[in-house]
């Protein structure tokens, strides 16, 4: 199979199909997990995918593999590092603890920030199998949270949602960072990182709205004054509001408001959403309105965010007013998008917009949606509840729907008019006989249930009607279902406590039917009220109860929203959605009574260089701004012209109002500045001549394989040699090899795509490469000491084929002599930000010293300087230095032997993203 795998990688595609489908493929485990040590590529990631998926399942089989993925932490390309991390910890075996938290330590320290995030969604695989290691990955969390490179935000919140959420201290120095990175982090994280700061707002701020209730209850004493008031002078002025402290939003709070809000315009639904139940529980009430277009908006593709608008509503009334067309219901929404959208109507009635809502809502009875239809009749029922105005014509418009061919619709009007009723019943007697004409033709039995209560709690009101009524009833008693038996039960109770003479006979007979009922819950009432109403030997009168049981005033039911009393769930969330305490749902923190410290968010300026000198933040920062990076070094030629930079800037900025001979002057001084600053940056660098290099192994790139290039392929390596033409150019040096059975003609190099400021010396056209021949030629590129790629175009008479060079850290300098005297001097002045240490334990192959020169000297094109003759002791220092090829930077290397086999490792440069990745390649080359 590894074999099969090797030379077809695409044959593995199907195994990642089946997984894809939901098929079962673990069958093939032990074949697929063979493959695991493939040096293809894309079949380790295939590989890799299925272990991700199965090696829970096949624990004993995926643990013989451990020490695979333990090389795959090492390897250089990055995904293959993430997947092997991604792989080691799906693997659910206690005995591999170990294991998994040496690699999550070693991922959050690698160069990569795609292995960083890869670590920080590792943590809480780990704390979820062993939560001992709760403190070491709290560590880990602490120093990922420092991370300044925005794809790595997200995940390490969401770690730190996991394994530690009451460690709101780790969040103190990084809040600030986090709302700037906000806007840029991708949408997911975006959602965790905002849902968290909502909850660390709530514990750090003041509520934003107690001004106002301060506000009020200053009012409320100016106008009535208070029991301490009483005793003064009657003349005493009122307290006044002016006197009253205004509350100041802390400039942290506003920071977040004013960071999130930009989010309101994502295309994430989530995201949006996220922002606005950030609004709802941290704004203040005159800010949250600015949610309301952005939600609307989103309901145009989106309906999920309906049920927050509810809720919305019912706490800030008015918000959405402006959009209630946007409310209206379509034929094509799904049925609980319609209710949800009557519920938002319905909370949005008001009596200046009633009358447009009930011509809406009239339109949607004609609807073939049943379930629509009597949602729509609820909600006119409780548009007549909360709106008194309207509450006759809803009435007579329900009446009339009484007539309607559909049962559910007749039904669900019976249902509404009912509660209607129960608030001015002695107003609508008319619809009460009405409605009790229909007891023959509605057969619904939730609605002649209702018909059946009315009557018989209204009796009084229609004394000639609710007799017969009951006689007709009594006849279809055996028939009916249970629901509408129960209720002809009490009606013939009320009837004979109200009028025994009419309906005693009616009454015996009903009960005598239920007595025999084959539902034990009809015998029960029927046996119960029996012994209530009707006298018997003993008593020879009503029981004393029986009115008052029956006969008691029973309050109008309240027809109020389902989304009521649910602002006690943070918005959005499932416990908010479905109203009750979901599994690891957090409650939302109250306001605090006393504002906590704010100095606790301050960052020292100390600490922030300190960050920023981290290696891991250092490399994702090169690798994201690239342009930025490169065009100021290659410009500047040294860190010390930053300050000149920023006042320049400042110097612009006044520019803009003189005139243009002053401009035109200013410029020309800034020219010569920033040349004198060049020239002196590298004017140290300039006295040390460059020596011919030392070569180690000659390591070959592939530019393009013969496969892709059609025959063609093409290998690069750097020469170390000076290039000619340009001496701030890298000489890179490539064999073209032709494969074909054809001549290839016309190769050449076309549109190179660089970075600002890198420039390339295209090698001269080949006309014609002949069939097995090879041709060495060189290109020079100015990388302006970057390890970005040069990208451009190989073509030929036929193809064009898009390429790319990436130089590694050590070829972006050649080779200078010092003295001993020269590089103390040197490096003297080259200490702070601009000097590296670390520390690392040599192998015992790396004891001699000419290995150790080969081995520095093969990862970096450096020299060895002179050696100290006052040296005394045991192990002298190795001294190596170079001068980056294009700005000429000093770069000092020092690696002084300890005892043991322990070593340190200083480099000192200006450059200090070249000193961060050269640390990591020496030590590489020095322990593999």
């Amino acid at each position: 199979s590894t074999w099969f795998f090797d030379k077809l990688p695409s044959a593995s595609s199907p195994v990642a199909q089946m997984i894809a489908r939901g098929k079962n493929a673990s069958d093939l485990f032990p074949a697929v997990v063979k493959n695991v040590a493939c040096k293809n590529i894309e079949v380790k990631k295939l590989v890799y995918v299925y272990l991700v998926r199965y090696a829970e399942e096949q624990q004993d089989l995926a643990l013989l593999s451990i020490s695979t993925f333990q090389r795959g932490l090492k390897d250089p390309n990055q995904l293959i590092r993430a997947s092997a991390l991604r792989v080691l910890s799906s693997i659910r075996v206690p005995i591999i603890v170990p294991i998994m938290m040496l690699a999550i330590k070693e991922a959050a320290s690698d160069m990569s920030p795609y292995v960083r995030k890869t670590a920080a969604h590792a943590i809480p695989k780990l704390y979820s199998l062993d939560s001992d290691q709760k403190d070491q990955l709290i560590e880990v969390i602490e120093k990922l949270l420092a991370d300044k490179t925005t794809l790595v935000a997200g995940s390490v919140v969401m770690a730190f949602e996991e394994v530690c959420p009451e460690r709101i201290d780790l969040i103190h120095k990084n809040y600030r960072k986090l709302c700037n990175l906000l806007i840029d982090v991708e949408e997911w994280g975006q959602v965790v990182i905002i849902n968290m700061l909502t909850r660390y707002a709530r514990t750090q701020f003041l509520s934003p709205n107690q001004n106002e209730s301060l506000l009020e209850e200053s009012a409320e004493k100016a106008f009535y004054g208070s029991e301490e008031d009483d005793s003064k002078d009657d003349k005493a002025e009122p307290t006044s509001l002016v006197k009253r402290k205004p509350y100041v939003m802390d400039p942290d709070h506003r920071l977040l408001l004013r960071n999130t809000k930009p989010l309101l315009q994502s295309r994430n639904a989530a995201v949006v959403m996220s922002v606005a139940q950030l609004y709802f529980h941290l704004a203040p009430k005159a800010e949250v309105g600015v949610i309301a277009k952005a939600l609307v908006r989103l309901l145009r593709s989106h309906r999920s965010c309906l049920q927050a608008m509810i809720s919305l509503l019912l706490s800030l009334q008015g918000m959405f007013e402006p959009y209630l067309k946007s409310f209206y219901i379509r034929s094509t929404d799904p049925t609980q998008i319609k209710i949800l959208k009557l519920e938002v109507l319905t909370n949005l009635a008001n009596e200046t917009n009633i009358s447009t809502i009930l011509r809406e809502f009239q339109t949607y009875i004609r609807s073939m949606d049943k379930d629509f239809v009597a949602a729509t009749i609820q909600a006119i029922g409780r548009c007549a509840t909360n709106i008194g105005k309207v509450r006759d014509s809803c009435l007579n418009g329900l009446v009339q729907l009484l007539s309607n061919r559909d049962e559910l619709v007749v039904a669900e009007s019976v249902v509404v008019i009912k509660k209607l009723l129960q608030m001015q019943p002695s107003q609508h007697s008319e619809i009460i006989k009405h409605m009790a004409k229909l007891i023959d033709n509605i057969q619904v039995p939730m609605a002649r249930a209702s018909i059946l209560w009315l009557i018989g709690e209204y009796c009084e009101h229609v004394p000639k009607i609710a007799p017969d009524v009951l006689r007709k009833m009594a006849k279809s008693f055996t028939s009916e279902e249970d629901i509408v038996k129960l209720q002809v039960i009490n009606l013939a109770a009320k009837l004979y406590l109200t009028n025994s003479k009419q309906s005693k006979l009616l009454t015996q007979y009903v009960l005598n039917l239920a007595k025999y009922d084959q539902n034990y819950d009809i015998r029960d009432r029927a046996r119960f009220i029996r012994q209530l109403i009707v006298p018997t030997e003993k008593s020879g009168a009503l029981s004393k109860y029986a009115k008052k049981l029956f006969l008691a005033q029973k309050p109008a039911p309240i027809l109020e929203s389902s989304f009521k009393d649910r602002d006690h769930f943070q918005l959005g969330s499932l416990s908010h959605l479905l109203n009750a305490k979901a599994v690891g749902y957090q409650e939302l923190p109250d306001w605090p009574s006393e504002a906590p410290d704010p100095s606790v968010r301050n960052v020292e300026v100390l600490a922030t260089l300190l960050v920023t000198v981290h290696p891991v933040l250092l490399f994702s920062f090169f690798l994201t701004e690239p342009e930025t990076m490169s065009g100021s070094e290659s410009d500047s030629g040294s860190e010390s012209g930053s300050g000149s930079d920023s006042e320049e800037e400042d110097e612009d900025d006044e520019d803009d109002e003189e005139s243009e001979d002053q401009l035109e002057e200013k410029e020309e001084k800034k020219k010569r500045r920033k040349e004198a600053a060049r020239k002196g940056s590298l004017e140290s660098a300039g006295r040390y001549a460059m020596i011919s290099p030392v070569f180690g192994t000659v390591k070959t790139f592939e530019l393009l394989h013969r496969m892709t290039g059609e025959g063609l392929s093409v290998e690069y390596y750097f020469s170390r040699q000076p290039f000619a033409p340009d001496s701030r150019m890298v000489a890179v040096q490539f064999q073209i090899s032709n494969n074909t059975a054809a001549d290839v003609k016309s190769i050449r190099v076309q549109e190179p795509k660089l970075l600002s400021g890198m420039r390339v010396q295209e090698f001269k056209e080949i006309e014609s490469l002949a069939p097995g021949e090879t041709i060495s030629v060189a290109m020079g590129i100015d990388f302006c000491d970057s390890t970005q790629a040069a990208s451009f175009q190989l073509c030929t008479h036929t193809r064009q084929f898009y390429v790319s060079v990436q130089p590694p850290v050590g070829e972006l300098m050649a080779p200078v002599f010092m003295s001993e005297n020269e590089f103390k001097k040197e490096q003297g002045k080259l200490t702070g930000m601009s000097e590296i240490t670390e520390k690392l334990t040599l192998p015992d192959k790396c004891q001699s010293d000419h290995v150790i020169v080969q081995q520095v000297t093969t990862a970096a094109n450096v020299s060895l300087s002179a050696v100290s003759s006052s040296f005394v002791g045991l192990f002298p220092p190795h001294r190596f230095a170079a001068k980056t090829v294009s700005s000429g930077s000093l770069i000092l290397i020092t690696l002084e032997k300890k005892s043991g086999n322990s070593a340190q490792l200083t480099i000192n440069s200006e450059k200090m993203l070249i000193g961060t990745m050269l640390v990591k390649d020496i030590i590489q080359a020095l322990t593999q």
